[in-house]
């Protein structure tokens, strides 16, 4: 299984990490919040020497009740970001974290490798038509509502079955405005309470019967350090227990805050499974 990011084809055969950097204010994590353009740098810098294949950059805050900002706002923080990372390291593949057409298609232009957006087009209608048009690897969230209202709908009949309805159908727009490289993510956290994030991941195997690459966004999530009883920046132990078994239940690309933990869970689970 391959995608195609500004020419290359990324074997997902083994597994990727892609890593984050936040460019806002109020990032759940502190510890992935970047400040300053030197801190972003040192961050990416870091992260691609541990191994990233991708970089995530986000402008908008999506923790649950987090207040929405404009698209002008998102734009100054993401763009600069954009353009700096790709001063320093040419070749990084970098994936922009946004659901607004308009950022995507200027952080495009710019030389981003693919979009990942939460809401898999239901946010803005105009975000396929813009992907299409760069012909880059579209990620595809499952979510209910928006960052704002996301935490009140979580009342689900058969969650499993009504999440590969929604891949089923967004998925279907996606290719009909002729985007070929598809990944889905089904949204941990976001419109699901605990309990169904982890009833997500103990069936995660039934979403590779949509025969696309999964992402899993689980590091350092409510998920695993409200389980346990700590605070996000005690949560590294419980994110890499937590990749493991998205790993053995078919992920293809891990969304990380620590690179180096998740890169050595993909080698030894592929030694496992090989």
């Amino acid at each position: 299984m391959t995608i195609n990011c500004k020419g290359n084809l990324i074997d997902l055969t083994t597994p990727k990490v892609m890593g984050i950097i936040n460019i806002t204010p109020d990032s759940f994590y502190t510890g992935s919040r970047n400040k300053s353009d030197s801190l972003l740098l040192k961050n990416a810098e870091k992260m691609l020497q541990e191994g990233a294949t991708f970089i995530d950059i986000g402008g908008y805050s999506t923790r649950p009740g987090a207040a929405e900002g404009t698209t002008e706002e998102e734009l100054r923080r993401v763009l600069p970001a954009v353009e700096l990372l790709l001063r320093n390291f040419p070749e990084v593949l970098i994936s922009v974290d946004t659901f607004r057409s308009e950022v995507a298609d200027h952080c495009l232009k710019a030389g981003a490798a693919m979009i990942n957006d939460i809401s898999a087009g239901n946010l803005d209608g105009s975000m396929p038509e813009i992907v299409a048009k760069h012909q880059v690897p579209y990620i595809m969230m499952h979510m209910r509502g928006n960052p704002q209202t996301m935490s009140n709908l979580n009342e689900y009949s058969d969650l499993i079955q009504e999440i590969l309805f929604y891949f089923s159908e967004r998925v279907k727009i996606a290719r009909d405005h002729g985007i070929n490289d598809i990944i889905i993510d089904p949204g941990f956290g976001f419109s699901k309470n605990i309990e169904q994030n982890f009833e997500i991941l103990n069936n995660l195997e039934l979403f590779c019967n949509l025969e696309l690459p999964i992402l899993i966004g689980l590091s350092r999530k409510s998920t695993i350090y409200k389980t346990l009883n700590y605070e996000p920046e005690d949560a590294l132990n419980g994110t890499t227990v937590l990749n493991t078994v998205a790993l053995l239940n078919g992920a293809s690309i891990l969304r990380v805050h620590d690179v180096k933990e998740a890169m050595e869970a993909v080698k030894l689970t592929s030694y496992l499974k090989n």
